[in-house]
């Protein structure tokens, strides 16, 4: 499974294809929210419903992005498995998850694979193109497709924003972490988030 990881960001990381995916790349910031609206209907990896209602009383740590991601995704959930580590027994406060804004080719299985690869408690959720393109402006998420002239249909990337956000046990927004935040510092942020709710 590494290898396959390793060759498939080698694959995909090379060429103009990336560049261009990666050219326009939005980062979140730690803005107040303003006009988040934490609330989306997906399905889980068994093809089951999931709202944002079935995490009440635990924090959700949330992130968008795709399977075939080159590198912003694979670091945002090995950065996501280590928050869990540094958690540890406060972990269980918390539902981490990976939104895939590629519903095209992210099935339940591939995505189920892919998050259990980084951590078996990182669930992924998609659902249908229209479904996901309302969960991601509800949160503000943008993304596009990036596909080179004169590829086949199903050979592209996708340009999305990038970074971490964060729930709180009540359903509502709490914090937006930027891409490349430490991880340290998203640790105690959230330990502090854990202990005063």
């Amino acid at each position: 499974m590494i290898r396959l990881v390793a060759a498939l960001l080698l694959f995909l990381g090379a060429g103009p294809l990336f560049a261009q995916a990666t050219q326009g790349l939005e980062l979140l910031t730690e803005a107040n929210g303003s006009g988040i609206n934490p609330r989306y209907l997906l399905q889980d990896p068994n093809g089951r419903s999931i709202t944002s209602e079935d995490f009440r009383g635990r924090f959700q740590l949330i992130s968008f992005g795709y399977t075939y991601c080159p590198d912003i995704c694979p670091t945002t959930l090995v950065e996501m498995a280590e928050i869990l580590k540094q958690l540890s027994d406060e972990a269980s406060h918390v539902q981490a998850i990976f939104i895939s804004v590629d519903p095209e080719r992210d099935t339940g299985k591939i995505l189920k694979t892919y998050t259990e690869f980084f951590d078996p408690r990182i669930l992924g959720l998609t659902a249908s193109p229209s479904l996901v393109r309302h969960a991601a402006d509800n949160f503000k998420i943008r993304y596009a497709k990036v596909r080179e002239p004169g590829t086949p249909a199903d050979r592209y990337a996708v340009d999305h924003s990038a970074g971490l956000i964060l729930l709180g046990p009540d359903g509502s927004f709490v914090k937006k972490f930027a891409f490349a935040t430490p991880v340290k510092d998203i640790t105690e942020q959230m330990k502090n988030f854990i202990k005063n709710h």
